[in-house]
């Protein structure tokens, strides 16, 4: 293993100092505080409806958030070893701030939006659920591209499924159902609680190697390591304002997200059967799941369990694939392809200012240039899983994460929500430090991007 550089451990030392500086709390207060401050600001300034609504109802939850964390803070300060400021205490608060700042506000516009308001959701929402019906009726959740033509101009953009097949199914309850819980929404955070629920529960459940007893005795130095770890990488996927705000107006990404969690903590538990199932699923809901089930599949081929990681991450998306292809291939081709690409009968509204939307809009064959740089980034990610293939979970959560995280930037066409990808994803990456990863030798700080393991 090669030495960290100095400046690679002042880095990490500084990251680590700040996120358990007070237990963990200081970190915490930022995060609720900050949050507070953005979801008012949301309130009061947005142009999207649903948006401000979201705004005015988690600004309070932020808020006693923050209030909770201050008392926590003064008790911790006088009792250093109590629990109202211990790690249980800090789950139950973020607990309650998705609760309040996620939940809530969907349940509130998805009831509003029963009653017959029409601005509570965003586009995406209206998408999946008429997916849902198509896919009922007609055996596929798309339109044609003669079907989209037919549509008045407005509406022609809301006739595009740009999703994969298995995201239909959470449309399904609204084409049986007029009512406030089959909103779309409510069934997306049903399935981001339960795949982010089975992903923690996977990482406490891993078991400890026989030839890892001798670390027993420096992890009990740092108490709940993993654990804040743990916690920290949750609350990145749900408390975070980019997420909280994506599941309460829209949320089709959430589930996906998980579902990618869930892959990685079966990884790091070394279940990498259960972990291409994980990843699959995700999968077949979206596109952005697909850089994920390649390197995990890398990662598989270093445990010789690559067949077993594919067969999930790749049957899965096929076998969701195929009837659609059967039912209407030119209207998949359409929806799935031509539109996600910019050749579609309408443009995609994703226009974020990030590096490649610039580049496309404001230089000569700009396109082009963002698309070679897009590529690039691909050639280069390809290289290094062929020459350090991926050994561990961590190493492979970094390599998606700042994988996703060039991708979006470079995107002529992306939005400012998909950076919830990479932020989740990165931050998740130290929860995946088990034993079961090294079993025998010490894990390397994958961290630090200097291992010769990885």
């Amino acid at each position: 293993m090669i030495a960290d550089a100095p400046t690679a451990r002042r880095r990490r030392w500084h990251w680590r100092t700040l996120d358990t500086a007070a237990g963990g709390l200081a970190l915490d207060l930022g995060l609720y505080a900050v949050s507070a401050i953005f979801a008012a600001i949301t309130a009061v300034t947005s142009t999207l409806l649903p948006h401000r609504a979201w705004g005015t109802v988690a600004a309070f939850g932020y808020l006693i958030a923050t209030l909770v964390v201050i008392a926590q803070l003064l008790l911790r300060r006088r009792s250093p070893t109590t629990r109202l400021a211990g790690l249980p205490a800090r789950w139950a608060v973020t607990g309650f701030a998705w609760a309040s700042t996620a939940l809530l506000p969907l349940l509130w516009q998805s009831i509003e939006r029963a009653s017959g308001r029409t601005d509570r959701a965003q586009e995406e929402v209206l998408v999946v659920e008429q997916a849902g019906t198509r896919l009922l009726e007609h055996g596929t959740p798309y339109l044609g591209p003669d079907a989209i033509a037919a549509l008045p101009p407005g509406e022609q953009l809301l006739g595009y499924t740009p999703y994969q097949p298995g995201m239909a199914m959470f449309g399904l309850p609204r084409a049986l159902a007029d009512t406030w819980w089959t909103d779309s929404r409510v069934w997306f955070a049903v399935g981001t609680a339960l795949a982010l629920t089975l992903a923690v529960t996977a990482l406490r459940r891993t078991p400890t190697t026989a030839t890892a007893r001798t670390d027993r005795r420096r992890d009990a130095a740092t108490p709940h390591r993993r654990d804040a770890a743990l916690l920290r990488g949750v609350q990145a996927a749900t408390v975070l304002p980019i997420c909280a705000l994506t599941l309460a107006t829209g949320g089709d990404d959430l589930p996906v997200l998980a579902l990618c969690l869930l892959a990685l903590a079966l990884a790091a538990a070394d279940r990498p059967g259960q972990a291409g199932l994980a990843v699959g699923l995700a999968g077949a809901l979206k596109l952005f799941a697909w850089p994920v089930a390649l390197v995990l599949i890398v990662w598989g081929l270093t445990r010789r369990a690559g067949t077993r990681v594919a067969a999930g991450a790749i049957g899965l998306p096929v076998a969701a694939l195929l009837p659609a292809m059967l039912v209407d291939h030119d209207a998949l081709t359409e929806n799935v392809l031509r539109f996600p690409l910019g050749h579609g009968l309408v443009t995609s509204p994703a226009q974020s200012p990030f590096p490649g939307y610039l580049i496309a809009t404001a230089m000569p064959a700009g396109r082009l240039i963002a698309a070679a740089l897009l590529v690039a980034v691909g050639v280069a990610i390809a290289v290094r899983l062929a020459r350090r293939p991926p050994r561990t979970a961590v190493a492979t959560a970094l390599i998606c994460g700042y994988g996703l995280l060039a991708a979006i930037a470079l995107m002529p066409s992306t939005r400012f929500g998909y950076l919830l990808y990479p932020l989740a994803l990165l931050t998740w990456a130290p929860a995946l430090h088990r034993r079961v990863d090294t079993p025998t030798a010490p894990a390397p700080d994958e961290l630090s991007g200097r291992t010769t393991s990885a």
